[in-house]
């Protein structure tokens, strides 16, 4: 993929979303390669990523954490941009890119005026997920692919392979 880079933040704007509260829009037409924008907020440890948000309501989706590695997430709930607007969707138009610890949001293919830029979150599950973990991140983007759910897939089980023992 080409690397692009977008002048300024001239080519998108936040505003209401069909998805999702507030979106990220194009502006103007971003080439397929574009590197549209950096993900950007205070970078904490993943203990205090829990600690600020660890009290909230076990049915809220909302949040504006990014992990980029084992050590650090970026909380753009503080000194964030626009890229925290950014909604997820099951076919996006961007994805997300992890080069040097930083995030960078870079376009699949060029997004026309008017568009609503969108990435797949791939939330991760985790073993104390809640039963209703899929209805409190469900997806409804609206594509035909649409999984449902804002969380990355769960690990399909493969049968086990029946072994065969010789008679003795």
């Amino acid at each position: 993929m080409s690397q692009r880079v977008a002048a300024a933040l001239d080519h998108i704007e936040v505003r209401e979303s069909r998805l999702h509260g507030k979106g990220v829009f194009a502006v103007r037409r971003i080439p397929k390669g574009t590197r549209v924008i950096e993900y950007l907020g205070e970078r904490v440890s993943h203990r205090e990523a829990d600690r600020r948000y660890g009290d909230r309501q076990p049915n809220d989706n909302h949040t504006f954490l990014f992990i980029v590695d084992t050590r650090t997430v970026i909380d753009a709930g503080i000194n964030g941009n626009e890229a925290r607007f950014m909604n997820h969707a099951c076919e996006p138009n961007c994805e997300s890119v992890i080069e040097d610890r930083r995030v960078f949001i870079d376009a699949l293919r060029t997004i026309e005026p008017g568009e609503e830029l969108t990435y797949d979150y791939q939330i991760q599950r985790e073993a104390d997920d809640p039963p209703d973990v899929d209805e409190i991140f469900a997806c409804h983007c609206g594509f035909a692919g649409c999984r449902g759910t804002m969380l990355w897939p769960e690990p399909v089980a493969t049968p086990l392979k029946r072994q065969s023992r010789a008679r003795k």
